[in-house]
């Protein structure tokens, strides 16, 4: 009985301190609660009515919070610059990639303005792609494509361009068209305008994509290789 109350204690002070902890963390990063609800329900975090002691211990783990997943869902993407994705899809170019499959594609650019979407700043879509993803130009930017050859979240190696992830669609992105993003008119026009070339399929899609993920894709390690030989290149 003894042991029983303490663990109950135990895991009180817990969640206590748990939700502290995420109080605090609210009050310092502007996270909404809702947001962090979201992350808990997604990743189990709550008690369970199982009073085994394997099973408390599972719940302490759960609640030990995964500092490293908190960071992924609720990081700021540090973005590159248009520039710096040129210069890291060059060095990617020398990669080997013959294991990969091939699709021939015409491929045009598109920016989130009004001149490729139809919407302004003042929109409440504005810069949100279909899979509700938001725009990003990065190591791993997003772009549009016909989702019976290429589904949401199929991640494409696109020379001169870079990693493009599938999150969004176009009325006039119908079979072998993708369409790649970019911050500007200039940027489109002066990068890229309209090419046929032949892509390299990385990651076959299973039709949904998260920000969370993407986040992941241009954080991992092996990524800031390519991002801090670029800087370095350029302070010399």
């Amino acid at each position: 009985m003894k042991t029983a109350k303490t663990i109950c204690r135990r895991m009180v002070t817990a969640v206590l301190f748990t939700m502290a902890l995420f109080v605090t963390f609210q009050s310092l990063s502007g996270v909404e609660a809702s947001t962090i609800q979201n992350w808990l329900k997604e990743n189990e975090i709550y008690a369970s009515k199982e009073t085994d002691g394997h099973e408390h211990k599972s719940f302490f783990k759960k609640i030990g919070l995964d500092f490293k997943s908190l960071k992924i869902a609720f990081a700021t993407p540090t973005l590159v610059s248009s520039k710096e994705a040129v210069e890291s899809s060059k060095r990617l170019e020398d990669m080997d990639w013959s294991g990969y499959e091939v699709q021939t594609v015409s491929a045009t650019g598109y920016t989130a303005g009004i001149e490729s979407t139809g919407k302004n700043p003042d929109h409440p879509g504005y810069g949100i792609t279909y899979s509700g993803l938001k725009v990003r130009r990065d190591l791993y930017s997003t772009i549009a494509a016909d989702t019976s050859v290429f589904p949401i979240g199929t991640i494409l190696f696109i020379p001169e361009y870079g990693y493009g992830v599938v999150a969004d669609t176009g009325s006039a992105i119908k079979g072998k068209k993708i369409d790649l993003y970019y911050e500007t008119v200039e940027d489109v026009f002066s990068q890229w305008g309209k090419k046929t070339l032949e892509v390299y399929v990385v990651k076959k899609g299973d039709g949904k994509i998260t920000e969370e993920e993407l986040t992941l894709l241009n954080e991992q390690e092996t990524m800031q290789v390519f991002r801090q030989k670029f800087i370095a290149d350029t302070e010399r």
